[in-house]
């Protein structure tokens, strides 16, 4: 075994694969994990199926206060060069039609099963229950010290900003932090009334009264207001937004595939050949029962008015708020419940090709702690393993 020793702080996704390419070239690889276990996050990502990474990967999928940080970590580890990687430790892939890629066991544990066995396999030391309080003492004892430590989000599994703190210590400038990847609060009395209701439907982002971004997918109403995919997407940037204290809304579509004429023009028919039905049971036909009954408060509607009182005025303005219902957002759900943090160490201070320090000689960044940020999607664990790997190969470089 090589005589070189490597300290890594973070057993994540980031730092798992650093040491294993690390232990691969015979270095001495010691593991910090503050957590009793390593690979939490990894554990639970993907509603614990772990979206482990995406076929298509490009710098225009993150956020960065410099954008173009990501590209060179992407081209030279990029999708094929992990399955590859994949492929040598025994997980295998499943790609679906959108380019999102799963372990083919759809279970999260195999990743992490597979990534700490090999790591173990290669002589990779692991401490557990192990938290790092001095880089210094780390730096005079190691050849290189990689900080893999992630980000302030997901705090109940170890999220903290122990990183920016050890980068901070090199006078690392920090970007500011912010959770993404989050849910919202609703300024609204109607929205906890609905909680549990769920609909496939579109999200519009706006700032300051101006539209921002859109996008489709599950909602899902929440005692503190909502939640979903279609939410989780617009997040990054509604985060930044209200970091700025600029004016957020979200105005929800709960049916994409109708038009206000059409919407408009099926409530009043339903109205003439159902004379028996209230306004409640014809939208019932439509959308969840609770987002029925809480739209119509929101109306300020009865929803025992009657079909017979439902004229083209009435059916044309249910219409127009079912396409496009406003609320303010006031904050996000934290850093707690965010899946990612934006911000972070900034990589204008940080070698792209290495990700070693611009400031500090063997002092590597890989992963979540650094001002990158990617979409939903495995973008984010595509970003650790390409960091991880980069940081890596210039650590084992003869």
């Amino acid at each position: 075994m090589s005589t070189k020793k490597i300290a890594i702080i973070g057993g994540g996704a980031s730092g798992l694969l650093c040491a294993i390419f690390c232990a691969k070239k015979n270095l001495f690889v010691d593991i910090f994990e503050q957590n009793s276990k390593c690979a939490k996050k990894i554990l639970v990502s993907g509603n614990g199926r772990c979206n482990i990474t995406n076929v298509n990967l490009s710098s225009n999928d993150f956020f960065s206060d410099n954008p173009l940080f990501t590209e060179f970590a992407l081209k030279e580890f990029g999708f094929k060069e992990f399955e590859k990687f994949c492929d040598s430790i025994g997980l295998l892939l499943d790609i679906k039609d959108d380019g999102r890629a799963y372990p083919l066991s759809n279970e999260a544990k195999s990743v992490a099963s597979l990534l700490q066995n090999h790591a173990k396999y290669l002589g990779v030391n692991i401490h557990v229950n192990s938290k790092i309080t001095d880089i210094k003492k780390l730096i005079a004892e190691y050849d290189a010290v990689v900080i893999a430590t992630g980000s302030e989000a997901a705090s109940h599994l170890g999220g903290n900003r122990d990183g920016l703190e050890f980068a901070e210590e090199y006078t690392h400038n920090i970007i500011p932090t912010y959770p993404s990847l989050v849910q919202f609060h609703l300024d609204s009395s109607i929205a906890h009334k609905m909680s549990g209701a769920k609909i496939n439907g579109e999200v519009t982002l706006l700032i300051n009264n101006k539209k921002d971004s859109t996008c489709s997918g599950d909602i899902l109403f929440t005692n503190y207001g909502v939640s979903g995919f279609a939410i989780l997407d617009v997040s990054q940037r509604a985060s930044v937004a209200l970091m700025e204290y600029a004016k957020v809304d979200i105005a929800i579509n709960l049916l994409p595939n109708f038009n206000a004429q059409k919407l408009s023009a099926h409530i009043s028919k339903m109205a003439l050949s159902m004379p028996e039905f209230t306004i409640a049971d014809i939208l019932a036909g439509l959308i969840p029962v609770k987002i029925a009954h809480g739209l119509l408060e929101d109306l300020k509607i009865s929803a025992t008015t009657c079909s017979s009182e439902i004229g083209i005025k009435l059916s044309k303005k249910i219409a127009n708020q079912m396409l496009n219902w406003r609320f303010e957002v006031n904050e996000t759900h934290g850093f707690r419940h965010a899946e990612v943090s934006g911000g972070g160490v900034d990589t204008t201070e940080v070698n792209p090709k290495t990700m070693e320090s611009l400031k500090q000689k063997k002092l590597y960044f890989c992963g979540e702690v650094l001002d990158v940020l990617g979409r939903r999607g495995g973008y984010n664990f595509a970003f650790a393993w390409a960091s991880g790997y980069l940081a890596a190969k210039d650590i084992t470089k003869p």
